[in-house]
């Protein structure tokens, strides 16, 4: 529908009536196409809306109740329209499962089943158990079975545990047991007490863990003698998961290989080739990462705690428990070592390589400045250099154009006008000639491939204008390694505004990087500061135990600047502000879906200098803190856990809701916040499942966390930094399905193996 196809319609009289008196009818068509138009597309989308795979997230729920779905507790007041609203909508009544129903209810009493529900309802890999299987009994003499070779045996159901036979002692009461149980009295989903094995008892084992991947990444070398390695480029200890095989057919048991699990010693040994190699689970290099792997042959699984084991002539040990490898002593590899390997997270926070959105960046036509093997720049320093003097050619260049055109030269002279018509147009002609053409502007962009750890001497100084964006390549997790290269001064990365130049004040983001080493400075007239995907390690490093080595150490220090910063979806430590001139405007810290990590709940995690209160404002939004805020004032803070003492100065203004706050924090107005919301203190204790950065669980609420604590959003999600997992809402849905489609007779039970 347009306005041409309308107006020719119309007798030719009308229009050319309409043509006399200004086109008024043809404008008023206009706007009944316009509106034509928009009535032609809802129907359309409401077309869409007829078919689960095309509709909006508002209208699965209406479609689902079509067909019987039956809704999760809760999910019945939940409402679409937003951005968040979608996110949970979708994880309350996922697409995926309503359009399965019909199909569901034919295979309805398999275990196969419920692991695919698991899948589609919560995302979750999981393992369905009959436990009566496992439960031991007295078996008849008469009753036998014949091995591979023919000779008859007794079925091993139940029985004594065979000693010479260690890794099913090591799955013992995980859902790969194999050991025979006696019977258990309380029901398996018990409110007091739950007991697993009984013979109406079924357990679906769930993964809540996600296997992070690092590929090709350099593995840290402990020691001189460049024979001992860590998986890890930090140093750090990391239990190494299975990278999830897809399994073969919809009525396969999931199996150890088909969930992201712990990979223990006795499993790797047993199973090597089904975790080692190109595109699986683990897999090293030794020198140059183009060249083959290492050989299967050489591989060897043991246990490096302490470093005692003896590495046999030829081979490579590798602990998967402790992430560690170790070299016999005298073939340490001469040009290091790279490694893949898969790492457990709760979510995609921190750097990583996970997909991430990119920051929209008005680029030029000139491509970023790529960092990294085979590419143009191998040092991320000639990088910046070559980015700051395009900019400057760039900028001299527009400054001769501005001059042409509008300067004191590109002007016409009046009196030589006047002197003359032939004379005028002559002078008027020389002085407006085509100025100089300063071509596209350079792009802003510098770009980072490769996991290879970056050891450059960061110095960033800015002028106004600048907006720089530091980012790692989608698919990477670059690693910058601040060093102590100098005595007289900190070595950070240090971002500095010289106030110099026109425009507005420069801007910086860094996005996708992990900062170990030291911390990073802001200085000067600096704009905005955006922190996005990144890390910056609490503590500046860590040890073997995933302890910091400077816990007192800040991972961001603004010092005398008016810089705005951001931070998302990131991990960092200490957070200082100093000001050693008074400032008429606070500074300002927007912190949203991250971790505020001072390594301790009694560390300072956002502070001014000699522990005096910031001299700014907080805004933060799904935020976990470990340690104590002593800022100026808050804006407003919501669906946050602070494990630690805050201490808000000006508490007349803001607004603090839907948060977990220790008893005798002082704050402006609260609203639904814990304990208090709850009555006592005693009753919503705070519980993770670890607070240490590089272990498995990081900041996950721990399963004895009560309700109000895990359900304590204001969308009754869990607040912090996970609040966008829903797993509250996950685990609601996948009850209300394992009980509408569990076997007859059966008992289930949701159990968390991770």
């Amino acid at each position: 529908m347009n306005p041409d196809r309308l107006y020719a319609l119309l007798p030719a009289v009308h229009r050319r009536l309409d043509e006399r008196n200004g086109g008024q009818l043809r404008a008023l068509l206009s706007v009944i196409a316009e509106q034509a138009g928009v009535v032609e597309a809802d129907i359309e989308r409401m077309y869409d809306d007829w078919f689960i795979e095309t509709c909006d997230e508002w209208v699965v729920p209406y479609l689902g109740a079509l067909i019987g779905y039956a809704l999760p507790p809760g999910a019945a007041a939940l409402a679409g329209g937003t951005e968040g609203g979608d996110r949970l909508l979708a994880s309350a009544v996922p697409r995926r499962e309503v359009a399965d129903t019909v199909a569901n209810r034919r295979r309805k009493g398999t275990l196969a089943l419920l692991e695919d529900l698991a899948a589609d309802v919560a995302g979750w890999p999981a393992r369905a158990v009959e436990h009566r299987r496992l439960l031991a009994l007295t078996q008849p003499v008469r009753r036998f079975t014949a091995d591979d070779h023919g000779t008859a045996r007794r079925l091993r159901r139940g029985g004594l545990a065979d000693l010479r036979r260690t890794e099913p002692l090591n799955r013992a009461d995980g859902p790969f047991d194999e050991l025979a149980h006696t019977a258990e009295m309380p029901r398996a989903c018990g409110t007091r007490r739950a007991g697993r094995y009984n013979i109406p008892g079924l357990g679906l084992h769930v993964w809540r863990l996600q296997a992070h991947s690092q590929t090709r990444a350099p593995a840290f070398c402990l020691d001189r003698a460049a024979y001992r390695f860590t998986f890890s480029v930090l140093g750090n200890d990391t239990q190494l998961f299975t990278l999830p095989v897809p399994e073969p057919s919809p009525c396969h048991i999931a199996g150890e290989l088909n969930v992201p699990a712990p990979i223990g010693r006795r499993s790797l040994t047993e199973r090597l080739h089904d975790y080692y190699g190109p595109g699986k689970s683990i897999c090293v290099w030794e020198g140059d990462q183009d060249g083959p792997p290492m050989a299967l042959e050489r591989i060897v699984s043991a246990d490096l705690s302490g470093w005692d084991y003896r590495t046999p002539e030829g081979k490579v040990a590798v602990d998967p428990v402790l992430g560690r490898i170790a070299f016999p002593a005298r073939q340490a590899p001469e040009q290091g070592v790279r490694v893949t390997y898969h790492h457990g997270a709760a979510s995609d926070l921190g750097g990583g390589e996970y997909p991430r959105p990119y920051v929209v960046v008005p680029e030029g036509e000139i491509p970023p400045y790529r960092v990294g093997p085979g590419e143009t720049f191998a040092r991320i320093t000639d990088a910046i250099e070559q980015w700051r003097a395009d900019h400057e050619r760039w900028r001299g260049a527009s400054g001769r154009k501005h001059d042409a055109q509008g300067g004191k030269h590109g002007a016409p002279d009046r009196q030589q006008q006047d002197a003359g018509p032939h004379q005028g147009r002559f002078r008027i002609a020389q002085r407006t000639a085509p100025p100089p053409d300063p071509g596209p502007r350079p792009s802003d962009v510098i770009e980072v491939s490769g996991n290879d750890v970056h050891q450059d001497v960061l110095d960033l100084s800015l002028h106004r204008g600048d907006r720089l964006v530091l980012r790692a390549a989608d698919g990477a997790r670059p690693v910058l390694r601040l060093l102590d290269w100098s005595s007289g001064r900190p070595d950070a990365l240090r971002i500095t505004g010289t106030g110099t130049g026109e425009g507005p004040p420069p801007s910086v983001t860094l996005d996708g990087l992990m900062v170990t080493g030291r911390s990073i400075q802001v200085h000067g007239d600096v704009g905005e500061l955006l922190v996005r995907h990144c890390t910056l390690v609490p503590g500046w490093d860590l040890d073997e135990r995933c302890g910091p080595r400077d816990p007192e150490e800040p991972s961001l220090e603004l010092v005398d600047t008016p810089a705005d910063v951001r931070v998302e979806h990131s991990v960092l430590g200490t957070v200082v502000v100093r000001r050693n001139e008074p400032a008429d405007e606070l500074q300002r810290i927007h912190l949203s879906d991250s971790a505020l990590d001072a390594t301790a709940r009694t560390s300072a995690a956002l502070t001014g200098p000699e522990d005096r209160p910031a001299p700014a404002v907080l805004t933060a939004h799904r935020t976990t803190v470990i340690g104590t805020v002593h800022v100026h004032s808050v804006d407003l803070v919501e669906n946050c856990l602070f494990d630690g003492d805050v201490n808000v100065v000006h508490g007349a203004s803001g607004c603090v809701r839907f948060c977990w706050l220790p008893p005798g924090s002082r704050t402006p107005r609260r609203f639904h916040c814990e304990p208090e919301h709850s009555g006592t203190a005693a009753a919503t204790p705070l519980c993770f499942t670890s607070t240490r950065y590089g272990t498995p669980g990081y900041l996950q609420l721990a399963d004895r966390c009560p309700d109000a604590i895990r359900r304590g959003a204001d969308d009754g999600s869990e607040p912090g930094a996970l609040h966008d997992l829903f797993q509250p809402q996950r685990e609601d849905n996948l009850r209300t399905r394992l009980a509408e489609y569990a076997p007859a007779g059966c008992d289930p039970a949701l159990l968390f193996a991770t």
